[in-house]
């Protein structure tokens, strides 16, 4: 049976984020699942957890310095389960096996081994964010919009500014480390536009396995390169909405992917494009999009 789309009516995309981007470039057939079809997802243990421990980590700032300790942080958990299940009561399926509490107590625990990793690799005492959970958004002189969240801007007595963002998954290899930065990459070149501020530095902090910081400094000559990149991907993405030309791509993350049963490459078959089709001029089969250096085409299942 075909998975049910949500009510809200197909519109056309209007915009990029780094986790759009990355799915079109991981396949073009889950963006259309979940940009224009909207197929609803079921939760994920992993990805819940990452949103958790992500707010655990903006709302110990709201405590001052002395108090931002490991302990305090192991506090925070359990309400924001609580809040987050409010929320979003479709969470409870999560643990809808568990009448002792013991998976959800595992969960919980393993949550906690990843705040403490992060006191082993930053120090909140000494750090005082100008910005946490901060939505940007700009337009570039294309009419691309570009928007998403960064988890925290830090900025230096000096005015230089550092973006941050909590992954907790392990660091990639030394091989994928520049598409893991892509996402980071985007937000400097969001920054910038909207600001005119060229980030000074770009960290990934990384809480699963060993822990590891990951860091990059950008000049414009990067974020040119990038902003090049975004309006090739854009162009790519209008091509395909117009034509309704979506190709599977399989690859590493198929076995993570909700969608098996919409997708040609499984045996299933997606549902009938929402949106109006159009045959261009010229048109030709539909390929797969040049994956821009640096793009974030390794996604692992906890972000």
């Amino acid at each position: 049976m075909q998975p049910t789309a949500t009510a809200r009516r197909a519109v056309p995309p209007t915009g990029l984020s780094p986790s759009r981007a990355g799915d079109f470039l991981t396949c073009p057939l889950l963006y259309r699942l979940r940009v224009i079809d909207k197929l609803p997802e079921p939760p994920s243990a992993a990805a819940t957890r990452g949103t958790m421990v992500h707010a655990v980590l903006e709302r110990l700032f709201d405590h001052p310095a002395g108090e931002r300790t490991a302990d305090r942080a192991r506090e925070l958990l359990r309400p924001q389960w609580e809040r987050l299940l409010a929320e979003r009561p479709e969470l409870a399926a999560l643990f809808a096996d568990d009448p002792d509490g013991a998976a959800l107590a595992r969960w919980l625990a393993d949550a906690e081994k990843l705040l403490g990793q992060w006191f082993k690799l930053e120090d909140p005492t000494r750090l005082e964010p100008a910005e946490r959970e901060l939505y940007v958004e700009t337009v570039l002189e294309s009419g691309l919009k570009l928007r998403g969240y960064i988890d925290r801007v830090d900025v230096a007595p000096t005015g230089e500014v550092r973006l941050v963002d909590y992954k907790t998954g392990r660091a990639p290899s030394r091989d994928f480390e520049a598409k893991a930065m892509f996402q980071m990459k985007f937000y400097a070149l969001v920054v910038w536009r909207w600001k005119g501020v060229i980030p000074k530095r770009l960290q990934l902090v990384y809480l699963g396995g060993g822990g590891d910081v990951v860091s990059y400094d950008p000049d414009e000559a990067d974020l040119l390169s990038v902003e090049r990149k975004l309006l090739a991907l854009w162009e790519t993405i209008s091509r395909a909405v117009v034509t309704g030309e979506f190709p599977a791509t399989r690859n590493r993350l198929c076995d993570w992917c909700d969608h098996q049963q919409s997708c040609p490459e499984f045996g299933g078959t997606p549902p009938p494009y929402p949106l109006p089709v159009a045959v261009l001029p010229g048109a030709r089969a539909a390929e797969d999009p040049l994956v821009p250096e640096g793009s974030n085409t390794q996604m692992s299942e906890e972000s």
